[in-house]
């Protein structure tokens, strides 16, 4: 049975099997700050010592100055990036959180089919034929359809039959768009899901909104509708 010995002068918390830290153990950052006064004193002491027949060079001794002086600004600028850094991850948390409860699109192409219904938005930079084809979670296609779109953004709408009028199971479902044009051109069309923000994991950096059983970051976000009375 491993055992450690605790001096009683000594605040060091030691557990079995793991290397002890001294406590006055010093970050890299720190070090550098400590080092600044440490050069500073030998500075001092280096004057205070110099040959009178061989003085320090006045450029020589100007140019340490100024180098460690540059340091301690560094050290300082760090610092103050350091505390922007958290600042925009606590307003992002903040912002996440506001979303909570509200409907949104986002990119994507996988949406859940619920009480007989799957709905994706699509925004259609030109009129043209597509095709939508629709897969189950492994991948097998149960929808398969040809339509005419016309340019802008519209909804597209599966009750969960598939091609041969079969009740498709409650669950998620990509659905991928293949178009063309009236002259057989490819026409690139992205998909988007909507669904109510449930949560936020603020776990994660940057924070997750969970939609639908799906996780989303918020430049995914494309549109926000709240319900009518709440507020901003």
């Amino acid at each position: 049975m491993a055992t450690s010995a605790v001096n009683p002068g000594v605040t060091n918390q030691v557990v079995a099997g793991t290397t002890p830290v001294k406590a006055d153990a010093k970050t890299p950052a720190s070090g550098i700050a400590s080092n600044f006064t440490q050069f500073l004193q030998l500075l001092t002491t280096q004057l205070q010592n110099q040959n009178p027949l061989d003085p320090l060079d006045t450029n020589q001794f100007t140019q340490q100055l100024v180098q460690f002086a540059q340091v301690e600004q560094q050290l300082k600028s760090n610092d103050q990036l350091t505390t922007l850094v958290s600042l925009q991850k606590t307003a992002q948390q903040t912002q996440a959180l506001g979303f909570v409860g509200t409907t949104v699109a986002v990119d994507g192409s996988t949406t859940a089919l619920k009480d007989g219904k799957a709905t994706w938005s699509f925004n259609a930079p030109k009129p043209a034929t597509a095709t939508m084809t629709i897969t189950n979670s492994t991948g097998a296609t149960v929808y398969s359809g040809t339509f005419t779109v016309q340019a802008g953004q519209q909804d597209f709408v599966w009750d969960g039959r598939t091609n041969d009028g079969t009740a498709s199971a409650a669950g998620n479902y990509k659905m991928s768009i293949v178009a063309a044009d009236a002259s057989k051109n490819p026409v690139a069309i992205s998909t988007e899901v909507q669904g109510v923000v449930s949560s936020v994991d603020m776990t994660t950096d940057p924070p997750e909104l969970l939609v639908g059983g799906q996780t989303f970051t918020l430049d995914k976000v494309k549109r926000v509708t709240r319900a009518a009375g709440s507020t901003t």
